[in-house]
């Protein structure tokens, strides 16, 4: 049985100096909401087709073409992959982006290419092989010199395997050679690329606005949320480094404590907490914990500070204004901790609001709920599961996939908000798998005439959840429900 947890709510310390493709079905059957939208390219979201547009030189229709073309060339790809079997080679959508073309290591399976619309293409080595080269490089990195060997690849198109090499080929070659793979399926290919890690988004690390110095709280999709007393929308804020970092996009400060800040490019949210130990704790979720548990704080000015929950929805009446909602603890804090990250083991809980004492007399410390940041802002957690960076990948199998985010009470239906068409009687199965604690649940719908009705469902207390049921044609779709906790989700699911 699921268990009802109580809703949480969360004081001031100021800064130091995949869609499916629906087969027509009869009018009074389909279901009255979105229709399955990829052949149409309606899938994409108006920010993404505004970026086609720019970055592809596409117009408004050539870009939901784009994405209907491309679509149904991935489709046609995954069903002669499997067909192929060994002698497939890789397949690429052709300079003209309308027609697919798929490498064979065997002539007499062109017929099947063509068969399913795709142009065959012969060549010499499977995919599997260039697999097994380029796993021999991987497995001999240690001797690549990053300044002059930036990386390699599997080509499909010229059916080898790349080896980059910058100001000169001397060392790639040696690389290659003591890689110990056959030489003759590598090319090495000049380039200018110099590879470099860029910043990353931490909780617990310290930022600036201005004079003042805050800490980040968690990483959410687009940058971090933090205290709303560290700055107001608009402020421009420099990371750990001083180095520029992104724009205050909300907050609310007094009433609530919250803020989140988008960062530039140069920025990659991370899953992770400053543990000030020379390490980080991973963030796997926003389940919330039960008063009277464990909790610690990390922060710029005291780093890693630790004790107990002891009273949610306290109200705090600062100087500056009062703040409701808050949560009640006895680890200690002081100012420049404002905004710092709250975790109960690996679920985060919430931002640095204030606070009265210090880390040398001890005092109370109050913070605000992450999960009524995340729920104000319309953010969600990038956890150990992913989101961005990378969702989970435990569902493997099945005929296809999907990612997405929710924050904690949430729904998304897929395939992509839609629903697909299964024109026979058979099996439908569903692998979901959820942010490590966590609990997500899973439902198969199928539309009755009417509305769309429950027909199974993995319901358990765990994050991961299988379904598997046997049914008639019919139209179907996918829930996925936060019950509890927040983070990044893969769903497989295969249909007859």
């Amino acid at each position: 049985m699921k268990r009802i947890l109580a809703g949480a709510a969360t004081a001031v310390l100021l800064p130091a100096g995949l869609a499916a493709i629906a087969i027509a079905g009869p009018a009074s059957a389909k279901p009255t909401g979105p229709t399955p939208v990829a052949p149409s390219g309606e899938a994409a979201s108006p920010e993404m087709l505004a970026a086609m547009q720019r970055d592809l030189g596409l117009t408004p229709a050539a870009a939901r073409a784009r994405i209907a073309s491309d679509d149904a060339a991935s489709r046609t790809e995954l069903a002669l992959r499997k067909r192929l079997g060994s002698t497939f080679a890789g397949a690429w959508l052709a300079p003209d982006a309308k027609s697919l073309v798929v490498a064979v290591t065997d002539s007499a399976k062109a017929a099947e290419v063509t068969a399913a619309g795709a142009t065959p293409r012969l060549v010499d080595r499977s995919g599997r092989k260039l697999d097994a080269i380029k796993g021999g490089l991987d497995a001999a990195a240690a001797k690549a010199p990053p300044a002059s060997v930036p990386g390699w690849y599997v080509d499909v198109k010229s059916n080898t395997v790349v080896v980059q090499a910058r100001g000169g080929s001397a060392a790639a070659r040696a690389f290659i050679k003591a890689s110990g793979v056959d030489a003759s399926a590598v090319r090495v290919v000049s380039t200018t690329e110099q590879p470099r890690l860029l910043y990353d988004v931490r909780g617990g690390d310290a930022y600036y606005i201005g004079g003042g110095r805050c800490s980040v709280g968690f990483s959410v999709n687009g940058g971090f949320v933090t205290a709303g007393h560290c700055g107001n929308t608009g402020a421009a804020t420099t990371g750990f480094n001083r180095a520029a970092q992104g724009t205050f996009q909300g907050s609310s400060f007094p009433g609530n404590d919250y803020a989140w800040v988008a960062v530039n490019s140069n920025w990659t949210p991370q899953p992770w907490v400053n543990n000030y130990a020379g390490g980080n704790v991973t963030v796997a979720g926003s389940t919330v914990a039960a008063i009277g548990a464990a909790i610690c704080r990390s922060g710029s000015t005291t780093g890693w500070r630790c004790g107990t929950v002891q009273a949610y929805n306290q109200t705090v009446n600062y100087a500056e204004g009062s703040v409701s909602g808050l949560t009640r603890t006895n680890a200690c804090a002081e100012p420049g901790d404002s905004g710092g990250s709250w975790l109960s083991g690996q679920q985060a809980q919430g931002v640095t609001s204030g606070g009265s004492g210090n880390c040398t007399s001890g005092g109370t410390t109050y913070f605000q709920p992450v999960n009524e940041i995340l729920s104000a802002y319309g953010r969600t957690l990038v956890t150990s599961g992913g989101g961005n960076p990378p969702p989970p990948t435990g569902c493997s199998g099945y005929e296809f996939s999907a990612t997405g985010s929710l924050s904690s009470g949430g729904n998304a239906y897929q395939p992509n908000g839609s629903y697909y068409y299964s024109s026979t009687s058979g099996t439908h199965s569903g692998c979901l798998d959820g942010p490590t604690g966590t609990d997500f649940d899973l439902y198969l719908q199928k539309w009755n005439g009417s509305g769309w009705s429950a027909v199974a469902q993995g319901t358990t207390a765990a994050a991961d959840e299988t379904v598997t049921y046997n049914g008639t044609a019919g139209y179907y779709r996918w829930r996925v429900h936060a019950y509890s906790g927040s983070g990044s989700y893969a769903l497989g699911y295969s249909n007859p």
